[in-house]
């Protein structure tokens, strides 16, 4: 799995073109399973498109996440990919941000 960054408190993801997505999103649900507590960040600045399976498993991750108390930030989303995300309603579900940096800082204060 891409792991940018992993600390105690929080996992950064660079995530891979959608082709490679499943494989690292079901491998991301098992550390985070694993783990217990963290927040996630996923960096989409390499993804393209999105598919709905893709989407499904996103809305396992967060769930997950909620669940235990925890976020999960998407980042880098280029203007079509966040586009996507609008179309479906999913933009009202999903806590996005600008950038790696932005999200690691807020993640600090909370």
């Amino acid at each position: 799995m891409p792991i940018e960054s992993c600390t105690e408190d929080t996992i950064v993801v660079d995530l891979p073109a959608e082709q490679e997505m499943r494989t690292e999103l079901e491998s991301l649900m098992e550390t985070v399973s694993l783990r217990g507590h963290c927040d996630v960040v996923i960096d989409f600045s390499r993804v393209d498109i999105v598919t709905s399976s893709s989407f499904c498993r996103l809305l396992k991750l967060r769930t997950l996440l909620v669940n235990r108390g925890h976020r999960l930030v998407l980042c880098g989303l280029a203007a079509n990919t966040k586009g996507i995300f609008t179309v479906t309603g999913l933009d009202r579900v999903f806590e996005f941000a600008d950038g790696k940096s932005a999200v690691l800082k807020s993640l600090q204060r909370v």
